[in-house]
């Protein structure tokens, strides 16, 4: 009999319920799915220029506790309300955390935090969490990571985003294909934004791979192609959030054949990876009423600005008295733009990473 060849490095394999059978043990409500179904309508209209309202994506980094999330979720439904007229807001609640090398890898991966690995836990928790925030009227934005995690928690998700070292993945292209939500595709972390425009590009085409259905089947899945995808400048060696950037971004969308759809990342690199300097960057966004008219693609796509607050460690509640004034001061911005008309120049959205 002939020495394996396969599994060498396996330490071990254990089962995870399938995406089913978490979806029947948290289905989600009517007042989730009605949720859902409304932001990302919103979103549509405000990536093709038919509303002029801001789009905000904000929240903590990562979620690493669901209780003092769900507390942040409660105060930001209460503005989400009060600012609707101006903002279509966005919880950031991302599970999932790309590593440059080792770590902790979020709430899915190790929701216990002490590496016992318990992802049948996590997702769980996950989809738990991300139904009770929509049942708040409050819709969820998500990072998407690992190619099955979508199958158990998609249905509850609003917006999307694939981070700076996955734009380039086909894997991830391919994923956001077939997604049902709008996905941002962020510039490489050396500040490449081709990688992004192409990522646009190849979502909205129709795909075909391997996959893993709601019943845990390997299967084939076959893509419509996502045309509600854009480009997020997060920075790289220098930020990106300027207008220069915003145009060029802009024009290599154009030059694509793609609409000019940007949306805008306050943190990362273009904060200089420091919070404090984040409110600088909305406030330099938020300065520019009227971008400039050669940003915009013809059919009028807003480009957009994400913030990223705090930290795994950090207390959401913590973060609560910073973004509520970042929220009204982007509440006016957006009031603005939209007094302004859509007729000519794109607007802003922006969001929090």
């Amino acid at each position: 009999m002939p020495k394996p060849t396969d599994d060498l490095r396996i330490r071990a394999i254990a089962t995870l319920s399938t995406p089913a059978e978490v979806m029947r043990d948290c289905a989600i409500s009517e007042q989730a799915a009605t949720t859902v179904r409304t932001s990302r309508d919103a979103l549509h209209r405000i990536l093709a220029g038919e509303d002029d309202r801001l789009a905000v994506v904000i929240g903590p980094c990562s979620i690493h506790d669901s209780r003092s999330a769900l507390e942040y979720a409660e105060r930001l439904a209460a503005q989400r309300a009060r600012l609707g007229d101006a903002l279509e807001i966005v919880m950031r609640v991302y599970f999932e955390k790309p590593r440059t090398t080792v770590g902790w890898k979020g709430l899915i991966n190790d929701p216990d935090l002490d590496d016992s690995f318990r992802i049948d836990k996590g997702l769980r928790i996950a989809r738990s969490l991300l139904r009770d925030i929509n049942e708040l009227d409050l819709p969820a934005g998500c990072e998407f990571l690992d190619m099955i995690t979508p199958q158990y928690i998609a249905d509850l998700v609003a917006w999307g985003a694939i981070g700076a070292r996955t734009t380039e993945s086909q894997a991830h292209r391919e994923l956001a294909s077939g997604l049902s939500c709008p996905v941002g595709f962020k510039n490489g972390t050396e500040g490449n934004i081709k990688i992004a425009v192409d990522a646009v590009q190849a979502a909205a085409q129709p795909h075909h791979f391997m996959a893993v259905t709601k019943d845990g089947r390997v299967a084939i899945a076959a893509t419509t192609g996502n045309m509600e995808c854009h480009v997020i400048l997060r920075g790289g060696k220098a930020p990106n959030h300027d207008a220069v950037s915003v145009e060029s971004a802009c024009a290599m969308l154009a030059k694509a054949g793609l609409p000019a759809r940007v949306m805008i990342d306050a943190s990362h690199a273009n904060s200089g990876k420091r919070p404090e300097n984040q409110p600088c960057v909305i406030e330099d966004i938020a300065g520019r009423s009227r971008p400039a008219r050669g940003a915009s693609s013809g059919d009028g796509g807003k480009p957009s600005a994400r913030r990223a607050a705090g930290s795994a460690g950090r207390p959401c509640a913590g973060l609560w008295s910073e973004h509520h004034r970042w929220l009204h001061r982007m509440g006016q911005f957006g009031a603005s733009s939209g007094a302004a008309g859509a007729g000519g120049a794109s607007s802003p959205l922006v969001g929090d990473e």
